[in-house]
């Protein structure tokens, strides 16, 4: 006699005269026999009893009660659990009876919470996204009317996005059926959070405004007109919901000569004022605080006043600052040595300063208030693979997308939390692969959906079609694999992780080129010396993802955690969300550690190294970014930017009694490790600071 096939539900041979059934979001589904059961062995599990014949018999039981009271009529979701509940209770189940009971009356608050965050009752329209993420989609994602009242779900934002972003397949010949099965894919992708777009794409896709890309580099020329003109560039980009890079390194220095009025400069950093003063009014899309990014060469004049601009921990609040760091004046602190000031101007040498000086101020600033940053320009431009087309001079508002005068970006990410095996603690490489693929198709298709401020930053974004697919949900992905982040084998399956990314978006992106044509600056550029043919000029960012990670409920970009609880503060939200490390707590639960005061402790310190009562190699899996050294932090960074071939936004956090030596080693570990940039932060040093420890 063959052995039952464990594969096949028990319930399968069952028979009932029930056919339909009313969710409880109205909709009428087909009864499932199995669904039924489960509930009962729900209801059975969660009162210690794991009894298979039992849940059967029970089964039985309660689907002839259900047949004998419903046999005439369409019966409900509230119908069928009342039998299960009914049922229990008068086969002497009073533990399990009430346990569903209890069960029951929790699904239901839930589904009122739930309801009302984002006001309509169909709990399915809200899809995986957890309350947090509810409440950041009805302040700042989902479409509203003229009088503020949101008119969407999640669901359908999603399915307005996949719509728009899978019609650009019109442009390359697809059937109606094809469009319909890619914005299918794209679809479910993002409704299974696997990956999400940046902010822009979700907001603007498939309305009036369909400016989606989510950052923009404009050029400022030493010209009133250039310098005005970019403003107003800029003015109209923010309006619709990205950010901008500038470089002011073009700009004469303070006191230089004007020839037209017989005048003197104000200089690079009174312009940027004016931008910072120009740009505090608009808020992105209305819904988004101006975010740019100021580039000033340390070679220019106006350097000392640069780095020292944000020291009063008042000024230019819409920016963040980088001093553009060359390779020759690293080689002068190295061997404290003097190095030139150029007058971008005239290109000759003005005067000089001892590079350890200049060095000296940039950490002290950076130490005090997290800024300046830095750009390691010159390996940026080594690394760049359009570099005949020209010099890159600055990077978008955060970072991570070193671009060309005009350029603009698209931007998605990897949510590495849906791509790993619970049970057998690996990662799903097939499944990843599959997404993508499906993720560079979405992003190029983005590119052609995309609406642009002026003609000319269409062209030059069109002529590289430069996209950044990065991850989030990394310090997740560790965790829940037990690899310590500051760790051999955490720098591993991040080589691993991002080699995997890379190879597979090139070879899409080859996929692509192959079906739709070369990017135009294909000719002259790295590609094609390496004879990659490939429709996108750069593939791979890794962003902050602030906002999308909150939404596919994720540890931001690469980041490790921040702490395994915290309060993070919502732009334009007068409330805070308190947040709790999930895996923490089910790995608590796993080990028997798991008491309500031990996660009141740690939701007040944020941290748990200093609870001896965890296991050590607990402790060591749910490492924070305070208790990781800045080799680390470093490493960390330098091994991914080998697979990345635009930049990395990664912050080092350090702890409030870090020193300024500590500030001076990374930011020099970070120079010799090829990485592009770095950006610091030291807790404590702005008293609004986006996350918090804590209860606080």
């Amino acid at each position: 006699m063959a052995s039952p096939d464990p594969s096949v539900s028990p319930v399968a041979p069952f028979v009932t005269a029930i056919k339909k059934i009313v969710k409880k979001n109205g909709i009428t589904a087909d009864f499932s026999i199995e669904k039924f059961y489960e509930g009962i062995v729900k209801a059975l599990h969660s009162a210690n009893i794991d009894d298979k014949n039992l849940a059967i018999e029970l089964t039985k039981k309660a689907l002839t009660k259900l047949e004998q009271q419903f046999k005439d009529s369409l019966i409900s979701a509230e119908d069928a659990a009342s039998i299960i509940e009914r049922t229990l209770m008068e086969e002497a189940q009073i533990k399990a009876a009430k346990a569903y009971i209890l069960y029951r009356h929790k699904k239901h608050e839930e589904r009122q919470r739930r309801a009302f965050i984002v006001g309509h009752k169909d709990i399915e329209e809200n899809l995986l996204f957890t309350d947090q993420a509810l409440k950041v989609l009805e302040r700042r994602y989902l479409l509203k009317d003229k009088d503020g009242s949101v008119i969407e779900t999640p669901k359908q934002m999603l399915q307005r996005v996949a719509k728009n972003i899978a019609s650009a397949d019109r442009y390359y010949k697809s059937s109606k059926e094809d469009i319909e099965k890619t914005t299918k894919e794209f679809y479910e992708m993002m409704a299974a959070l696997q990956f999400l777009p940046n902010s822009p794409t979700l907001m603007n896709a498939g309305t009036k405004v369909q400016q989606l890309s989510a950052c923009f580099v404009l050029p400022i020329e030493d010209t009133m007109q250039g310098i005005f003109g970019s403003l107003k560039d800029a003015a109209l980009i923010h309006q619709r919901g990205s950010g901008t890079g500038f470089s002011f390194s073009r700009l004469r220095p303070k006191g230089d000569s004007v020839k037209d009025n017989m005048g003197v400069a104000s200089g690079s950093v009174d312009f940027l004022r004016v931008y910072d003063s120009a740009l505090e009014a608009i808020k992105q899309g209305g819904v988004r605080k101006g975010a740019n990014m100021a580039v000033l060469r340390v070679d220019h004049p106006d350097i000392i006043r640069f780095i020292e601009a944000k020291r009063d921990k008042q000024s230019l609040k819409n920016f963040n600052i980088s001093v553009g760091i060359t390779d020759r004046f690293m080689k002068a602190v190295e061997a404290d040595k003097d190095y030139y000031l150029t007058n971008p101007r005239t290109g000759k040498h003005v005067g000089k300063l001892r590079a350890r000086d200049v060095f000296s101020i940039i950490t002290q600033n950076a130490w005090k208030t997290g800024d300046p940053g830095l750009v390691f320009i010159d390996e940026i431009n080594r690394k760049h693979p359009a570099k005949n087309l020209g010099d890159i001079e600055t990077t978008n508002q955060c970072g991570e997308a070193p671009l060309l005068p005009y350029e603009g970006c698209v931007l998605g990410s990897i949510n590495l939390n849906k791509f790993v095996n619970q049970e057998k603690k690996e990662v799903k490489w097939d499944d990843l692969a599959k997404t993508i693929i499906t993720a560079v198709h979405f992003l190029d298709n983005t590119i052609d959906m995309n609406t642009y401020p002026k003609k000319i930053i269409e062209e030059t974004t069109k002529m590289t079609r430069k996209f950044g697919l990065g991850l989030m949900g990394f310090a997740d992905l560790l965790a829940t694999l037990r690899i310590k982040y500051d760790s051999e084998q955490g720098l591993e399956m991040a080589d691993q992780v991002m080699s995997f990314i890379r190879q597979k978006a090139y070879d899409a992106s080859e996929q692509l080129a192959a079906k739709r044509g070369a990017c135009p600056a294909w000719p002259g550029s790295d590609h094609e010396k390496t004879g990659k043919k490939m429709r996108n000029m750069t593939c791979l960012s890794i962003s902050p993802t602030g906002t999308i990670s909150i939404l596919a409920d994720a540890s931001p970009g690469c980041e490790p955690f921040f702490a395994i609880s915290y309060q993070r503060s919502i732009y334009g939200s007068d409330s805070d969300l308190v947040y709790m490390n999930k895996e923490f707590e089910k790995v608590a639960k796993e080990r028997g550690i798991y008491t309500p005061e031990l996660m009141r402790k740690v939701s007040r310190s944020g941290n748990i190294q200093m609870w001896k009562d965890i296991p050590r190699d607990i402790r060591d899996i749910f490492v924070t970014s305070q208790d990781i050294k800045p080799e680390w932090h470093i490493k960390m960074m330098a091994t991914l930017q080998k697979h990345i071939d635009n930049s990395i936004s990664k912050t080092i956090n350090f702890p409030s009694t870090a020193s300024i030596k500590d500030i001076e080693e990374a930011y020099i570990l970070a120079w010799k490790a090829k990485c592009k940039g770095i950006t610091i932060y030291r807790d404590g040093s702005y008293e609004d600071q986006v996350i918090n420890i804590g209860e606080g």
